[in-house]
């Protein structure tokens, strides 16, 4: 296959010719994330549009490639999310312990499951070391701590903003064409793409990322599949094959299994479940995201809190796990 093209939402028709990266994309265990939900569950009320990590991923390989990253980092951009499990982020719910609040374990696993995958061997057949992949120091570009900007946070965001949002795509594509790298840091060419960008990404945290619809979904859905692994209806390896795999499976189980039939009405219909902190039935923690993005002033780089002296403020306040009480009315 001498090419791909691929028509995505954010960028347009995108043809991949790159030998590597087509032998990427064709990979099961690339292609698996065709049908793992980027948000975690589709509820038409509250994602108004479906979005997967596959979009996500290829995003991130295609957003490091209009920047001319090395090709070592657009392959790390492009397997970046292979490990998510079924449901994204609720996932980190269903497994508990230290990954609720931090949503971790899809990074804490990502080392092995790439090694225990086929990615290794179409890497080596084209000369490049899986170890170098994998370092994550390797690429900035790709990835970096709250509140900087990386690709990965660029393509969620911008991609949610389309999503949920309804932001014009001349409007996102106006914020791409107003980056830029400088010292291996994505930079704002302006302070005012950067405001515009960031305001963006706030809104976003509060109503979807760490809003109370999320809170629900990950409590419900992770309700859901912790009590179907217990119950033995599918087995841990299955939470890396697809959404649809197991929601089948739950479906069927829920029309005998009285009390998988009430926390999958949850998990379906969350309309009904309240923040409650007085009289509450389980409290849930959310993982809260906030950029301060670099710009460009004349020739100096500055943060953006340093000239939007309110964003101090607001970064102080949402780089604090978001605390809810839920009250289900069942």
């Amino acid at each position: 296959m001498k090419h791909i093209q691929i028509t995505d939402r954010i960028y347009g028709n995108i043809i991949i010719d790159e030998p590597i990266v087509i032998s990427l994309l064709q990979s099961p265990f690339l292609q698996r994330l065709k049908d793992i939900d980027q948000a975690g569950f589709f509820q038409p009320q509250i994602h108004h549009d479906k979005h997967t990590r596959f979009e996500h991923s290829v995003g991130v390989y295609y957003l490091l490639r209009i920047f001319q990253a090395p090709l070592e980092e657009q392959i790390a951009g492009l397997i970046h999310d292979v490990s998510h499990g079924v449901f994204s982020h609720c996932l980190d719910y269903a497994l508990g312990g230290t990954h609720e609040g931090k949503q971790s374990h899809q990074d804490d696993i990502f080392e092995k499951f790439v090694i225990n995958s086929d990615i290794p061997t179409i890497l080596a057949s084209y000369g490049f070391d899986s170890k170098l992949i994998l370092d994550e120091t390797r690429h900035p570009l790709k990835e970096t701590s709250i509140p900087d900007l990386c690709a990965d946070r660029l393509d969620y965001s911008l991609r949610s903003s389309s999503v949920y949002q309804h932001t014009p795509i001349k409007t996102i594509r106006d914020i791409v064409r107003n980056l830029t790298i400088r010292n291996n840091q994505w930079v704002f060419t302006d302070y005012l793409h950067a405001k515009i960008y960031a305001e963006i990404f706030y809104l976003l945290n509060i109503m979807f990322y760490s809003g109370l619809p999320s809170a629900i979904m990950f409590r419900t859905v992770g309700d859901v599949v912790s009590y179907a692994l217990k119950k033995n209806y599918f087995s841990y390896d299955d939470l890396y094959k697809t959404d649809s795999y197991v929601l089948a499976i739950i479906k069927k189980r829920a029309k005998t299994d009285q009390d998988l039939s009430l926390l999958f009405s949850r998990m379906c219909n969350p309309k009904g479940i309240t923040n409650n902190p007085d009289h509450y039935d389980c409290e849930v923690v959310c993982k809260s995201r906030i950029v301060d993005p670099y710009f460009l002033e004349g020739k100096n780089i500055k943060r953006l809190s340093k000239k939007y002296t309110k964003w101090k403020t607001v970064i102080q306040q949402e780089l604090k796990p978001k605390r809810y009480f839920l009250k289900f009315s069942d």
